[in-house]
């Protein structure tokens, strides 16, 4: 008896579940038809929607007035400071050190004499052949007077001219030897450590001590190949040092001819006074050259530039709304970049909710930001 009420029960169920579906996908399909009719006996706001009462919906925004503004690319390296001049000083010749003239540290001038090699045996030479042409000058003098006198042959003079010409140049030998035994600053500048004590013995290969100017200094650096045209004698740069604040100018003075194949780079050596020798030589120098210098660009912040599959594009603000423009660029700096097409001056850039701008969006200016 139980068992026949539940099936009854559950046969109500089902009918009256499928009864509701069968209502429910009617209602979908008659509404549009009926709707009007309802609308007359409810009125046409009941069924207006807070979505729909509410309409588009307005962004709040900031705005970039574009202007002229001065544009530049600028191209960062690394590079070392070199003195102007830097030698290591060694003997022309061999032989034993008897003197050592300079201090480490110290500047000196250029002839200052800072060696010296034993030279008492060319020394003696030197004697040996002076002694020959006061001797060979004597008898040139008088066979001159007897070959005024016809009294020996031409032949015979020449002969002494000529013994006579040879022993000068025997002394110019010896002397050129004698100088080699001195070691001489060639220009001005500090000298530093030296490697040598008196006594010791050296030869051309030793290194007595190293020279070198500090005034001016180079700089030499690298950039890439694509900017080479660019780049003449006497373009200016600027650079600083690791620990110091201070922004040095400097000029370039030499430009090797020859592009790295291996890393595509062409060496640039800068010069700078250093008057004060506040530098040294061998430390690190960050580069910045400034290129591609245009004068009046049309120039917009970076995070502005919406890319896509197409190409580029902006919003501007325009009519209380916001407008896509489609642009092209060209020169890209730090926080800038130029738009060569696109854009034109007094055009207001929208610069922030990049996100959700959207063709026709009511917008709002929070303010505007005017470029320098």
């Amino acid at each position: 008896m139980n068992h026949n009420k539940i099936q009854v029960m559950n046969k109500k169920l089902k009918l009256t579940v499928t009864i509701i579906i069968i209502v429910f996908l009617a209602g979908i399909i008659l509404y549009p038809k009926f709707k009007p009719f309802i609308a007359k006996m409810l009125g046409p706001k009941t069924l207006e929607t807070p979505m729909l009462r509410q309409g588009p919906q307005q962004l709040n925004a900031t705005g970039f007035l574009v202007q002229p503004v001065y544009l530049s690319e600028l191209i960062r390296s690394s590079g070392t400071l070199l003195p102007a001049e830097e030698v290591e000083l060694s003997f022309e010749t061999s032989g034993k050190i008897v003197s050592i003239n300079f201090t480490e540290g110290t500047r000196v001038k250029k002839g200052d004499l800072l060696a010296k090699i034993n030279d008492q045996p060319l020394q003696a030479q030197l004697q040996k052949l002076q002694a020959s042409l006061k001797l060979s000058e004597a008898m040139e003098f008088r066979q001159k007077s007897l070959l005024d006198k016809d009294a020996i042959s031409q032949e015979s003079y020449d002969q002494i001219v000529t013994d006579v010409e040879k022993i000068k140049a025997d002394i110019n030998l010896v002397k050129a030897q004698i100088r080699m035994t001195e070691l001489r600053a060639p220009f001005d500048g500090i000298i530093g450590l030296r490697y040598v004590s008196e006594g010791s013995y050296t030869n051309t290969s030793t290194k007595i001590a190293r020279l070198i100017k500090m005034s001016p200094l180079k700089i030499e650096f690298s950039i890439p190949e694509k900017y080479a045209q660019e780049i003449s004698i006497g373009y200016p740069i600027t650079f600083a040092i690791d620990g110091s604040t201070v922004i040095y100018n400097a000029s370039v003075y030499a430009i090797d001819p020859k592009i790295d194949i291996n890393t595509r780079t062409i060496v640039i050596r800068a010069l700078y006074p250093n008057k004060n020798e506040e530098l040294r030589s061998g430390r690190y120098a960050g580069i910045t050259m400034e290129l591609s210098k245009i004068q009046d660009a049309v120039a917009i912040p970076t995070e502005a530039l919406i890319p896509e599959m197409e190409g580029e594009r902006v919003f501007i603000y325009k009519g209380g709304r916001a407008q896509s423009v489609k642009v092209s660029t060209g020169l890209r700096t730090e926080s800038l970049i130029q738009i060569t097409e696109g854009l034109k001056f007094g055009d207001t850039l929208l610069t922030t909710g990049i996100l959700q701008l959207r063709q026709s969006l009511p917008i709002v200016l929070d303010s505007v930001i005017v470029s320098n």
